[in-house]
């Protein structure tokens, strides 16, 4: 009797662990399924939420790195226009160190004794070509006084103060000079025509022998307005009109006036 009972609860205790086992592994296996089947619905709109959050979170980066790029940026134009400047500044300085060498190889200006003088004020129209020097009576500078420059003439002086003097460059319409060329025997007048016009000179006699390329100098008559020997300009065009005993010539200065920075005032007064 005994021994039966112990075989029941043998028997018993057998089937509730199997059970156990079984539940724990229907349990386990709808747990699992359940999983996979809450991750199969959820992903989808995870996925999305990633995609759409993606791209703001890179415009909102975008968004804070732009304040940076404009500053770098400003940054850069800041150092380029420096760097531009120092380029102009320094094709200036070797401009005016080319003027200021220049200005001693006028062979007759210097035998005359000259004052070197800085282009202060450019004040141009089409009629009118004056600029302002630095120099003026204190200095030693009159009027009437040639000024030249780069190797020939650029005008003369016809206004002074205590340390400034306006000067009238050749191509003004109210400048006239006296000059001559080839032998000295032809003397003509160069009368200027205006801002960036050429100089001219008419009746030249047909037997004056001038062509292109030909150089007049100040001629230096009695009572002129400038001392002989002063380089004008050259020739660059005859102009002949059919039957007619004279003919004009245009010249381009010798000196380049349309980038004065410095000058030579010779000493040299006209009633002298």
């Amino acid at each position: 009797m005994a021994s039966d009972r112990s075989r029941r609860r043998l028997f018993f205790s057998g089937v509730v662990g199997t059970l156990i086992i079984i539940t724990v592994y229907v349990s386990g296996g709808v747990v699992a399924g359940a999983r996979s089947a809450a991750h199969a619905v959820v992903f989808p709109f995870s996925w999305a939420a990633d995609f759409v959050a993606r791209p703001v979170g890179h415009l909102f980066a975008g968004v804070f790195n732009y304040s940076d790029l404009v500053a770098q940026n400003k940054q850069l134009r800041y150092l380029l226009g420096r760097e531009t400047l120092r380029a102009d500044q320094n094709t200036l300085a070797a401009q005016q160190l080319r003027q200021l060498s220049q200005a001693l190889h006028v062979p007759v200006a210097a035998t005359l004794g000259t004052l070197l003088a800085q282009v202060t004020v450019i004040s141009p129209t089409n009629f009118s070509a004056t600029v302002t020097l630095d120099k003026g009576q204190a200095e030693g500078v009159m009027d009437g006084m040639p000024v030249v420059s780069d190797g020939g003439l650029v005008g003369r002086i016809i206004a002074t103060s205590m340390h400034s003097s306006t000067l009238r460059l050749l191509t003004d319409t109210g400048s006239v000079v006296g000059a001559t060329f080839g032998n000295g025997q032809t003397t003509v007048l160069v009368s200027g025509q205006g801002l960036n016009n050429p100089l001219s000179v008419s009746g030249i006699p047909d037997s004056a022998s001038v062509g292109v390329g030909s150089l007049l100098s100040t001629n230096g008559l009695q009572g002129g307005l400038f001392p002989p020997g002063l380089p004008v300009g050259r020739v660059t065009k005859l102009i002949v009109n059919p039957g007619a005993s004279t003919y004009s010539v245009s010249l381009a200065p010798t000196a380049d006036l349309n980038n004065l920075a410095y000058v030579d005032v010779v000493l040299w007064e006209p009633s002298t």
